[in-house]
């Protein structure tokens, strides 16, 4: 059984600015068959190399493999489509197999406008790759795909999707073949050494209404520290790796965890041999202010901080549970630690104007961050975000959902003002960076390191591949009323997908009816026992009614509230979750996932949603 896997030919001048980036899933996918027994397999990185159709085609007939293979986010899925329909047309007798975030939410849309794709990968895929290769060995593939958890297919004009696969509980059996990797093709522009990107958690237990992540792994799951260091040691040893960063969405969630991993670190004497950086919370920061010069010790040298906003109200539309002051704080904090902050920002919401692009930048030069970013707000077409303001959006040409393109349009702005205002930002706070911080503040590694993000960004900008400049036409102030951002009006959604999103709507207004109804009978009931308890035993406490603390006498942090608060206080804290959860006074067992109401909301859906 030959299986190819190709990394879809897609370019967007966002992340690619600090390098090429090794395509991790490919790694995880071929560790999971290697495992199996699967041991024929092939990977073609077509974006990295730069493969044309033409060339794609040429590799595919020498290859002439049983199953194609490709993934695709939102903005490479055409791409991804695209590549599987040479695979039609070359190796017609193949397996034609799409994995990825896009079409794993969107796979109505994908089987209506691609139907040559034979098979949809629906959520993580090691587990399901595996049983989708078994079933197809197997006879009468028409119906052993069926039996398969975390597919989806055309079976003749129909779209059928099997029950969701369970997410790997055992994070720990995941084993990555990196060795299907050519190494040398991928470097840290900053630091001009081998990058690669591994994990320890998967998942995330918030739920930014502007983020997907969380709905794809569904549920956080951590692996054992050493293990993943385990891994980290493999690629510094046998693959050259000098620099990585944890794909994990924040992966300081579980201090406990990742304080072991820097311990790890330390005692194998890593952060000599390998720098790392990390996406991750202000409120974490500030969590551990204590540890940062630990984790500094430990190798990380870069932390890219959500602040996502300069106005509060922003931060609230997208559910960051943080406030403009703690971002601040959090960047002194890093800063006096000596590790590299990122800031980013997130604009371009309807309510967007020239005063607030203007406060966005006067934020990111008074908290003084060592970069900062501005990213378009991207409406992915699976998050919560999106459904809210799904009249507003005009633009379903989704190889344009990259950040870099402004797909909203503002109501007091142009796209063309949009970008321009942006790239004023990124001119006069890199241009200030260049001229006063980085030649002149501190030596050795900090300073070559920020000279070398600042040639990344000047290597991208000269070459007009920065934010995709050079396709939109923009040269300057003077062309922002000519800029083209080239959308393909084309492009709808589905029939079959709006049809699946209305009924999703409809099954959300009505488990929203039912956990409203078990909220208030809930709380009728704390009622009526915060009731009986006060006629049956005397007010303990000070203060009329207190909580008095736990039963060592120490204080339970609640403020001496009155026992329906105490109650209210103390049974959503079960969840460890954080302030939004709390303050939704959801019951402890739905929250046991981890997870926020959003993620419960989902879970609750797909538990009443009827089989397909």
């Amino acid at each position: 059984m030959r299986i190819v896997f190709v990394h879809p030919n897609y370019h967007s001048g966002g992340a690619e600015i600090a390098g090429s980036w090794p395509p991790a899933w490919v790694a995880y996918l071929c560790g999971a068959l290697k495992k199996a027994g699967y041991t024929d397999y092939h990977f073609i990185d077509a974006m990295t190399d730069y493969v044309s159709h033409e060339k794609l085609a040429e590799k595919l007939r020498e290859l002439q493999p049983d199953i194609v293979a490709t993934t695709a986010i939102t903005p490479s899925i055409y791409v991804a489509e695209e590549t599987l329909k040479v695979a039609m047309e070359v190796v017609p007798n193949a397996l034609r197999v799409l994995g990825g975030i896009h079409a794993t939410f969107m796979f109505r849309q994908v089987l209506e406008e691609a139907p040559w794709i034979d098979v949809i990968v629906r959520g993580e895929g090691e587990e399901v790759l595996v049983n989708l290769v078994k079933a197809y060995e197997a006879d009468n593939f028409a119906e052993t795909r069926r039996q398969v958890k975390g597919l989806a297919f055309l079976d003749g004009d129909e779209i059928v999707s099997t029950a969701a696969a369970p997410t790997i509980r055992d994070v720990d059996s995941i084993d990555p073949d990196w060795g299907i990797i050519n190494w040398k093709n991928y470097i840290y522009e900053p630091l001009g050494v081998r990058v690669a990107i591994p994990n320890m958690a998967r998942g995330c237990p918030f739920t930014c209404s502007f983020c997907s992540q969380w709905k794809f792994w569904r549920d956080y799951r951590v692996r054992d520290p050493k293990k993943v260091v385990d891994e980290i040691e493999k690629l510094v040893n046998e693959h050259g790796v000098g620099f990585f960063i944890l794909a994990d969405e924040e992966p300081t969630i579980n201090r406990k965890k990742f304080i072991e991993f820097c311990e790890e670190m330390i005692a194998r004497g890593l952060p000599d041999k390998v720098k790392w950086g990390i996406n991750t919370r202000v409120t974490d920061v500030k969590r551990d202010k204590e540890l940062l010069k630990f984790y500094r010790k430990a190798g990380l040298v870069h932390i890219s901080l959500g602040t996502e906003a300069a106005a509060q109200l922003k931060l609230d539309v997208f559910n960051k549970e943080t406030t403009v002051a703690e971002n601040k704080e959090a960047i002194r904090l890093l800063r006096e630690a000596d590790i590299f902050t990122e800031a980013q920002f997130i604009v371009g919401l309807d309510n967007e104007t020239k005063e607030t692009l203007e406060e966005t930048y006067r934020m990111a030069w008074d908290w003084q961050p060592d970069l900062a970013n501005w990213s378009m707000y991207t409406p992915w077409p699976f998050t919560p975000l999106f459904q809210e303001l799904r009249d507003q959006v005009e633009v379903f040409d989704y190889s344009k959902y990259n950040f870099v393109t402004p797909i909203m349009k503002p109501k007091a702005l142009t796209r063309g003002e949009l970008l321009d205002g942006v790239m004023n930002n990124y001119r006069r706070f890199y241009m200030k960076k260049a001229l006063f911080h980085y030649p002149w503040r501190g030596t050795g590694f900090r300073r070559r390191y920020l000279l070398g993000c600042l040639k990344a960004f000047l290597k991208a900008g000269v070459g007009r591949t920065f934010y995709d400049l050079g396709k939109a036409g923009y040269w300057g102030p003077q062309s922002k009323d000519k800029v083209d951002f080239h959308f393909d009006e084309t492009r709808k959604i589905g029939n079959a997908q709006m049809a699946d999103w209305e009924a999703s709507a409809d099954r959300a207004a009505k488990a929203a009816e039912r956990r409203e109804a078990l909220r208030v009978q809930g709380k009728a009931r704390a009622e009526e026992r915060n009731a009986a308890k006060a006629e049956a035993a005397p007010i303990l406490t000070a203060g009329g009614g207190g909580c008095g603390g736990h039963a060592d006498g120490s204080d339970c942090g609640c403020g001496g509230k009155t026992q329906q608060q105490v109650d209210e206080f103390h049974v959503p804290m079960a969840c460890g979750g954080g302030r939004q959860q709390m303050e939704e006074d959801e019951f402890a067992m739905p929250m046991a996932c981890g997870g926020g109401k959003q993620q419960m909301e989902e879970a609750e859906e797909r538990l009443v949603r009827p089989a397909e």
